[in-house]
């Protein structure tokens, strides 16, 4: 019998209709309802709409969505009414597309169905609570209808009926929906961050575009409904599953939405499975958040001796596999892993410890306990190729989640050891997922119980070592954090290249799409062509700068995170105590190496790899070569060998989706990162600089926590507008790999140049401004003996006038010739500017002696914010053709060992201010001529929060209370 049509009514039935016309009627009323407001929006209020918080017309002439149905009666009135009417269309669309897919004992259908039900939900939170009316909830409901958006897409595209043309219509309206998310995230950054005239016009288009693309795609449905009728009956007999018929033809187009999907949605749901991927990922994740606080609590030590402490011995923690050399403890620890997963633990429930000492040990010997365990594992799972897989997957993985957890968190992991409540630490709830995570991890008893030949390829199980070192310490270096290699290739304003926030997960999709590549293609990546490649990456990476080398950056992090699959397969499958034992000492060997080119001042031979990160780079990838070298050789033995192919398992599928989850939350990371404040100076009204210098000591405070939060509280409260940064480059593993000043220009709203990057060798230097920074120029001061000393010129936009920033950290005591020729070098650098400039800085000498002559002197033009000033060391602010009116020392507390020192200026605004600044500049009585407090307007003073005992330790000393000059 034929299918009936909606003219032919079914005995019985009052009313029939196909129901395409639900479809269709869903389309219509929906684009009715936003073009009839874009429409009405640019007939009555056109330059309203336009206008944003920065541009109107003409640098704006295209509305964005929300401008057109949020903000004017009546656009927004037309928008609700027929966005209502859609409702009814749009649930009827859902419940359709279910019986649609439903098939007897299939899972998938009720879930894509829910994240329907779901998504017409959330689209109703953002449509009928506008930004204006509430911000927050406008985006919360916003962020949540664009993620459902990606399962239901893919969920659509895998359950499709066998309808060619409805299957590539689906594929190339999500492929348009999503491509477009990148150029709107880029345009609104443009438009947001770097305040770009007519970029908002430009991100309207794409909004819009996702509007389009949105409802085409559910308008699609149109195509698969024509088999139904609403009374409601199938007259096509899709629902019936496995009852009904599948052509061949059929059969085909199956397998196009397989490829399609990746062949995510084909596994069978197993909650049992979702709970083993969960825990095998989590625990991978806790295993990286262990390593990776190793270094920092370390380097606690060394950093407050000025020197080696002997602590540093821990970093030897790793090589616990060797251990696993005699097979009697091989056979206990590999009864008893849950045991020494559960010690594994340690490292978590360090940060109960307050003594550093002891909180180190701590943390060495979950690390210890960790890489044992980890070992363990994986050879106890190599007589199991898809077990295996599974762990290493899971492993992997981890390392990506960690990498999301320390952007989420501004580059600081929440369960690390230096974290706690007051500072963003989740180290209860981390640690209860933990044991929770490490129970069921460690579920299944070992295939492998220690009784088994080690070797079960071939090979070399020393060449294996070789390329598991390499390969941990680039991952460890160069991965554990998405903003490291950022950092390498940053060079300063205007924006040439990536920035952290805005492009960190590029780097996490690299890694991603590397990670399936050797999953999936892992003969393919071991080749020597795929390792040209990689070694190509380093090279750039290492080599050049700005977006060039970022492509570099990326290359690396797809070939690291492609090669460790079978790399760690390899392993695996020989002696842990060679493969792992010595792959962690190595691993130790090119750590250290990594520290010594730049702390080459303070360890035995370190001149002779003084600044040879280059030196680095390249041992890593001869290391990882020698791994290549090994799965060569396997691989071609395989080859007149063959082996059968390992039993594809589901839990490839579980894993996909545990990254593409860790993607997604990454994503709504940088959406909740992406910056709202306006960058306002503190005191606009009275043209007030305020600016200060503060070498924070990597921001470890004195009992080994991470101290953002502390000194974001500090330099909010003294009002700083423009603040020097020293000691603050943390992107290598000894210092966690951190970005302090992420979170500090983010939470205060200040614009930031992190200074040479830390391929430089330097220890750092830092500017943060609310100021808007025209320009930066990164500068390495001549050091031929002693550590390298950086600088940053840097010319802002104040009030309307350009003022240089230098922002500068001197060389050692230890290095007078050093300190001598930095102190040539700057004073020229800073006498070359004609503008008004302000020095903040870490001098290393005594005041109006020695080199204080070079910075203060004729050939700078600079003087100092307060010449009586005798207890000064290190810590300098130099000024010049400004109205200096306030200079004070704030105590540090417990943060660091430096206090901070700020001064306030007036920024001159007419021919007659400027030239009192030049009579100023000449007149050194005129200069220092100081005057009481209460002489000078209220907005060129210093809070009085800090006078007396001040608060939490901060106070004003050595002058008891800020001094003020006249100007």
């Amino acid at each position: 019998m034929a299918p009936s049509t909606y003219k032919d009514k079914p005995s019985g039935a009052l009313l029939s209709f196909n129901a395409k016309w639900i479809s269709w009627m869903h389309t219509l009323v929906a684009y009715t309802a936003f073009l009839s407001a874009l429409v009405l929006g640019c007939s009555l209020h056109y330059h309203k709409i336009v206008k944003n918080e920065f541009y109107g017309y003409p640098d704006e002439w295209f509305p964005s969505v929300s401008a057109t149905i949020g903000d004017r009666y009546p656009e927004r009135a037309f928008f609700q009414f027929f966005i209502a009417i859609t409702s009814g269309p749009r649930f009827a669309l859902v419940g359709l597309w279910y019986l649609l897919t439903a098939k007897p004992g299939k899972t998938l259908p009720k879930f894509v169905g829910s994240m329907g039900l779901l998504r017409t939900l959330t689209c109703g939170g953002w449509t009928y609570i506008t930004s204006t009316d509430d911000h927050d909830w406008h985006d919360i409901f916003m962020i949540s209808y664009l993620v459902i958006t990606i399962p239901w897409t893919f969920g659509c595209i895998a359950l499709s009926p066998p309808n060619a043309k409805a299957i590539k219509y689906r594929k190339y309206l999500a492929t348009a929906f999503f491509s477009t998310l990148v150029p709107l995230v880029y345009f609104f950054i443009q438009h947001k961050v770097h305040r770009v005239a007519g970029a908002y016009t430009t991100y309207a288009f794409f909004e819009w575009s996702l509007i389009l693309f949105d409802v085409a795609f559910d308008a699609v449905t149109a195509l698969d409904f024509s088999t139904f009728e609403v009374v409601v009956r199938d007259v096509g007999g899709l629902s019936q599953g496995e009852k009904a018929r599948v052509p061949t033809t059929n059969r085909v187009l199956a397998k196009q939405k397989t490829r399609a999907t990746g062949g995510l949605f084909d596994a069978k749901f197993s909650l049992k499975e979702l709970f083993d991927t969960a825990a095998e990922v989590y625990h991978g994740f806790v295993f990286w958040s262990t390593l990776t606080s190793l270094g920092v609590v370390i380097w606690y030590f060394p950093l407050w001796h000025m020197g080696i402490s002997g602590y540093e011995a821990l970093i030897m923690s790793t090589t616990s596999p060797f251990l696993l050399a005699n097979k009697s403890f091989r056979s206990f620890v590999l009864n008893n892993l849950r045991a020494c997963h559960m010690l594994s633990l340690a490292g978590l429930v360090a940060w109960l410890v307050k003594d550093p000492v002891y909180r180190l040990f701590t943390v060495g010997f979950g690390v210890w306990m960790s890489c044992l365990s980890w070992a363990a594992t994986l050879f106890s799972e190599n007589v199991h190729a898809t077990r295996l897989e599974s762990r290493i997957f899971a492993w992997t993985v981890g390392l990506i989640l960690s990498s999301t957890a320390k952007f989420a968190w501004w580059t600081n992991n929440p369960i690390w050891p230096i974290m706690h409540a007051g500072n963003g630490g989740k180290n209860e709830i981390g640690l209860t997922l933990a044991v929770i995570a490490a129970w069921r991890f460690t579920r299944r008893a070992p295939l492998n119980t220690g009784l088994a030949k080690d070797d079960r390829t071939g090979g070399s199980a020393f060449l294996s070592a070789l390329g598991v070192g390499g390969l941990f310490f680039g991952l460890h270096s160069l991965l554990s954090d998405t903003s490291t290699m950022i950092l390498w290739v940053w060079e300063g304003y205007p924006v040439r290249g990536p920035q952290s926030a805005a492009h960190g997960w590029l780097t996490l999709a690299a890694m991603s799409l590397g990670l399936i590549t050797g999953i999936t293609r892992p003969k393919l990546v071991s080749t020597w062509s795929a390792f040209g490649v990689g070694s190509v990456g380093a090279a750039i990476l290492t080599t050049r700068h700005n977006w060039i080398g970022y492509a570099g950056a990326l290359t690396t992090a797809f070939y690291l995170m492609a090669i460790a699959v079978p790399i760690l397969t390899q392993a695996a499958k020989k002696s842990p105590a060679t493969t792992f034992g010595w792959g962690f000492f190595i691993y130790n060997f090119v750590v250290l190496f990594h520290v010594w080119v730049v702390a080459y001042a303070f360890v035995p031979g370190g001149p002779l790899v003084r600044e040879h990160t280059d030196w680095v780079m390249s041992t890593m990838m001869v290391l990882i070569g020698a791994g290549v070298w090994d799965l060569t050789a396997v691989n071609a033995s395989a080859q007149q060998s063959p082996r059968p192919a390992p039993t594809q398992s589901q839990h490839r599928k579980y894993h996909d989706w545990a990254l593409a989850l860790t993607n997604i939350l990454f994503l709504i990371s940088a959406y909740y990162r992406l910056p709202s404040s306006d960058y306002k100076p503190y005191h606009e009204e009275s043209r007030v600089m305020t600016a200060g210098i503060w070498t924070i000591h990597f921001s470890i405070d004195n009992d080994m926590y991470s101290s953002e939060y502390r000194m974001r509280d500090l330099i909010k409260e003294l009002e700083l507008d423009v603040v020097g940064l020293l000691e603050s480059d943390l992107q290598r593993i000894i210092m966690g790999n951190r970005d302090t000043t992420q979170f500090l220009a983010e939470d205060l709203g200040m614009y930031v140049d992190y200074g040479p990057g830390p391929n430089k060798h330097t220890w750092g230097a830092a500017l943060l401004s609310k100021f808007p920074i025209v320009n930066s120029t990164h500068h390495l001061l001549p050091s031929p003996v002693g550590e390298l000393a950086p600088a940053i010129h840097a010319t802002l936009d104040c009030y309307g006038e350009l003022v240089d920033v230098f922002v500068f950290h001197s060389g050692q005591e230890e290095d007078p010739e050093d300190r001598r020729l930095q102190s040539e070098y700057l004073a020229e650098l800073m006498g070359s500017s004609p503008r008004p400039s302000i020095l903040l800085s870490y001098l290393v000498t005594q005041p109006l002696l020695g080199n204080y002559n070079k910075y203060v002197s004729q050939t700078s033009g600079m003087h100092d914010v307060d010449p009586s000033d005798w207890d000064r060391w290190c810590e300098y602010i130099l000024y010049k053709h400004l109205h200096r009116v306030g200079y004070a020392r704030v105590s540090r507390d417990s943060i660091t060992d430096t206090e901070l020192q700020v001064a306030k200026f007036v920024i001159p605004t007419n021919d007659a201010e400027k030239a009192l600044v030049s009579n100023m500049d000449r007149d050194y009585t005129m200069r220092n001529r100081r005057v009481d407090e209460g002489s000078i307007p209220e907005g060129w003073r210093f809070p009085s929060l800090f006078r007396g005992e001040g608060v939490r330790g901060h106070r004003y000393h050595v002058f008891d209370e800020p001094r003020y000059y006249t100007p």
